[in-house]
């Protein structure tokens, strides 16, 4: 919901900018801490959803710890007040260089994807005389019925080991002195909505510790990974994700021994509902079938539309007309595919007017481009901040 207030001062904003409501950030994180608090859960914010300094440095002021998928995250997570200590770096591609810095930053966990990668981590650990802590990444075969591109968890997967190979790659690493194996992890997609996938990650998070004790290990962590999904459709309606849903689910089903621990990496759930792009219209241009708005944000601002198909609620805020009219949204980068949503209707756009796109607080920013060399997004955050 906008104030009239609000759509006042964003007209006095140099367009296209990213918006942060800090309040509904910060009720977030606290809806999130009480609910995973009840367990006993750890959170680790995925860093590679929003790496905004300032939405940053208030979420690790929480206590919550960093999943990192580079060594420049690693950096970042320790800069901006992560303690190193719950610092996770994953990636199905670490390079040594990476694996250095995160090593000597002293992070908690390495969340390794192959053999091969192991043994490169023992070498350079070795090398700077430390002992490196990681866990396995098992690809269990779960569809998350998300969309295919962020569905992670199945078998012809880039990311982690096969699950049918644990003994195996345990038996490979064995003699390695320089890593202790800590737990197993696992990261079955993104925007994830329908919570059976969950209950089936459970189930065979139960079935590979079996397997584990069967050879003589009783790991202290266990990483479920991320992917609980938001409303794009009704943000208003829904601007805070069932936490409480997830880890009741968990709860019932994660069969956890003695002294374990589990954790979580958040990262869409966290900060996609508090921010917003706001772009101005350039031009209407009517069309055979349809009108084009088209906005001086492109998907160099905002790459998911194009990237993935995915929707955002797009709404005028400037608007004087009382009809509706159909547009295709797109924006100025020279190539077809720079389109934001086809057929949508709108309140009469005109020249000038403001368009918001909701839920843009994840995957939008961090993803943005300087395609054509334009300009970065501007950024600004709520009142009173």
């Amino acid at each position: 919901m906008y104030s009239s207030d609000l759509i006042n001062k964003f007209k006095t904003f140099q367009t296209p900018f990213y918006y942060y409501d800090l309040g509904l950030l910060r009720l977030t994180l606290e809806t999130l801490k009480k609910e995973a608090d009840k367990y006993g859960y750890n959170i680790h914010y995925a860093v590679k959803a929003n790496a905004n300094e300032k939405i940053m440095r208030l979420i690790s002021s929480y206590g919550f710890g960093a999943d990192c998928v580079s060594g420049n995250e690693v950096l970042k997570a320790y800069e901006c007040g992560f303690e190193p200590s719950k610092i996770v770096f994953a990636g199905v591609g670490k390079s040594d260089g990476e694996i250095i810095s995160a090593l000597k930053c002293g992070i908690f966990c390495f969340n390794c994807e192959s053999v091969q990668e192991i043994e490169v981590i023992n070498s350079l650990a070795l090398s700077l005389g430390k002992t490196a802590q990681i866990a396995l990444r098992l690809n269990p075969g779960i569809d998350a019925h998300t969309n295919q591109k962020i569905n992670t968890g199945l078998a012809d997967s880039k990311f982690g080991i096969d699950f049918n190979l644990l003994e195996d790659t345990i038996k490979e690493i064995s003699d390695f002195k320089n890593i202790k194996l800590i737990g197993l992890h696992y990261h079955i997609g993104s925007q994830i909505l329908d919570f059976e996938p969950f209950k089936l990650l459970c189930e065979r998070s139960n079935e590979m510790q079996e397997k584990l004790l069967a050879l003589g290990y009783e790991l202290p962590e266990i990483n479920l990974g991320g992917g609980l999904g938001v409303d794009y459709y009704n943000p208003e309606e829904n601007p805070v994700p069932e936490f409480q849903k997830l880890f009741s689910l968990i709860n019932q089903n994660l069969k956890v021994r003695k002294g374990q621990r589990v954790h979580f990496e958040l990262g869409r759930s966290v900060v996609a509902q508090c921010g917003k792009l706001i772009s101005k219209v350039l031009y209407i241009k009517p069309a055979r079938e349809t009108n084009f708005a088209i906005l001086d944000a492109g998907f160099t601002d905002l790459i998911r539309p194009a990237l993935y198909g995915a929707y955002h609620k797009i709404e005028n805020l400037t608007s004087q007309s009382s009809e509706t009219k159909i547009y295709d949204v797109v924006g100025p980068i020279c190539e077809s595919t720079d389109v934001f949503v086809k057929h949508l209707e709108l309140k009469g756009t005109s020249r000038g007017d403001l368009l918001s796109f909701s839920s843009a607080g994840a995957y939008g920013e961090i993803m943005a481009s300087q395609y054509n060399l334009r300009k970065l997004p501007n950024v600004y955050y709520s009142d009173n901040e």
